[in-house]
């Protein structure tokens, strides 16, 4: 994409040249790995079936699945369909559907079985000959962390990372790696099989249109990016709350905890977006070296015990019904450690943030779901004004909410009418549902779509993973060295500790 066409902010589902004109992929496979499970069964498979309903797939288009399961071609072509039907966002055509099954394949076997994967190459030839596919694969690695090593081994033993008559690219689903040590291994194992152009690191936070529109936000318009500064910026308070609980992830989370889930890549790319100068176009390549240059910078408060704060849900109301403790969880093992919340402030050693904390924050079971951007500025000296005037004003704040109900909100003080000169907050809000009348593609339709495109701005490149991984782990180590995990009340909106984080900066946390 041209640096003019970034500026304009197309459409993501738009071709550059033309706001008119889709951007359509050419001739392509996905080999999809952990074909079976939640995220493939609940994300992909519906956003490659609203792609192909939207007209963004090609006629020769094909999707294998890989897995040990011991289906019939058939089987597995009803388990994609029932998939589809399921979790897609545009209603369902019978056209559709049958343009998109005519390139469904499925081979069973394991991730060390070699004659499973003769079978893959196979498979993978027969497409390029009677799907068209034009020898075009991505591999998307739906899988945990600890397979991606074996399977991009098999993957070069095999000979399909070789580009000899199309593209090959592979998707890697976070988490990227559980430390820096093991994020850099994992970087090396992918680097030596495929160049670092092909390579898609999926942060599917990154792909909401909401997200996307913090940069449209900040240079798009005149009026924000001058208070944007330590100057007038007090603090910046970077939320994502869900209310429900583990669910039956009890095994995957229990092992990576709210942190490594959350803080280390959706919220620090968060970070960095609001954090970051102004691009010279919005390329991957110069959207990079910014994001970069913030993480680079940033690093957890010295003082982790003041600065901080992690802890678990225990049973209580939410939602109206009464709901389990953690340990109480299917799957759970007693006495875990595991934290379902985590705090952490931020400092970026920045010339525009110098002195500004950002307040990271992200848990499970509480008092609501939604995911903010929350930019509090500094109170005025108020010089004309008594102290009665303004007791009830509070500090001015711009408000990027991410979900639900996407849209921004501008907090600020208005007088109260009548004769007296009292002064109180009020909002002025902006929903997005309600301005445009074009609905946001999902996210991983979109990133789906760059990926077949060749079109990284939205992936994190590993030097990112990286530099995330070495703000995140001191965090890490210091809660493993504690012995006990403070509580929380589901519904509530988590431990005393985190209070107590901000408390001993003057501040609080907002109540969204």
């Amino acid at each position: 994409m041209s640096p003019a066409a970034s500026r304009r902010g197309t459409n993501p589902l738009r071709d550059p040249r033309d706001r008119r004109l889709p951007r359509i992929a050419g001739p392509c496979s996905i080999v999809m790995f952990g074909v079976t499970g939640d995220l493939a069964r609940k994300k992909l498979i519906p956003a490659i079936y609203d792609l192909a309903n939207r007209g963004l797939l090609p006629p020769g288009f094909a999707l294998v699945g890989f897995a040990r399961h011991d289906f019939t071609g058939g089987e597995f072509a009803a388990m994609i369909k029932d998939a589809a039907q399921a979790g897609a966002r545009t209603p369902w055509r019978e056209t559709v559907w049958h343009q998109l099954a005519a390139g469904i394949r499925f081979v069973p076997g394991e991730f060390d079985d070699d004659e499973a994967w003769k079978r893959l190459v196979a498979t993978m030839h027969e497409l390029d000959e009677q799907q068209g596919t034009g020898g075009n694969h991505a591999f998307y690695l739906s899988i945990p962390p600890t397979l991606f090593p074996i399977v991009v081994r098999q993957i070069h033993r095999h000979g399909l990372a070789e580009e000899s008559q199309g593209w090959r690219r592979v998707v890697i689903e976070k988490p990227f790696g559980h430390d820096l040590a093991s994020a850099r291994a994992l970087n090396a194992a992918v680097d030596d099989v495929f160049e670092r152009h092909n390579v898609f690191r999926i942060d599917h936070y990154l792909g909401k249109e909401t997200v996307q529109n913090i940069l449209a936000f900040r240079f798009a318009n005149q009026m924000f990016e001058p208070v944007w500064n330590s100057h007038y910026v007090d603090h910046v308070q970077i939320t994502m709350a869900e209310d429900i609980g583990i669910g039956t992830r009890a095994g995957y989370y229990d092992s990576i905890g709210a942190a490594r889930d959350v803080i280390q890549n959706h919220l620090l790319q968060l970070m960095a977006l609001v954090a970051m100068e102004e691009p010279v176009s919005f390329n991957a390549e110069s959207l990079r070296i910014e994001k970069q240059k913030i993480l680079a910078n940033a690093r957890p408060a010295p003082r982790m015990d003041l600065h901080a704060a992690r802890g678990q849900y225990v049973g209580g109301w939410a939602g109206g019904e009464h709901v389990a403790g953690y340990l109480e969880e299917e799957g759970i093992p007693a006495g875990s450690t595991t934290e379902t919340y985590a705090a952490v402030r931020i400092d970026v050693a920045t010339r525009r943030w110098a002195g500004v904390p950002f307040y990271l924050r992200a848990g499970k079971r509480l008092g609501r779901r939604v995911t903010e951007v929350a930019v509090v500025f500094k109170r005025a000296p108020h010089q004309p004004f008594s102290k009665n005037d303004v007791e009830d004003l509070g500090q001015n704040a711009l408000v990027m909410r991410i979900q639900p109900d996407e849209g921004v909100t501008l907090r600020f003080g208005g007088k109260v009418p009548g004769t007296a000169m009292e002064i109180r907050d009020v909002l002025m809000d902006f929903a997005y549902g309600g301005a445009f009348v074009e609905s946001s593609p999902e996210a991983y339709e979109r990133l789906i779509l760059d990926v077949l495109l060749g079109d990284p701005p939205l992936f994190p490149q590993h030097e990112e993973v990286e530099l995330s991984w070495k703000i995140l782990d001191p965090v890490i180590e210091y809660w493993a060295k504690q012995k006990s995990i403070d509580t929380y009340t589901a519904g509530t909106w988590g431990p005393a500790s985190a209070e107590r984080m901000l408390a001993r900066d003057g501040r609080t946390w907002r109540r969204p």
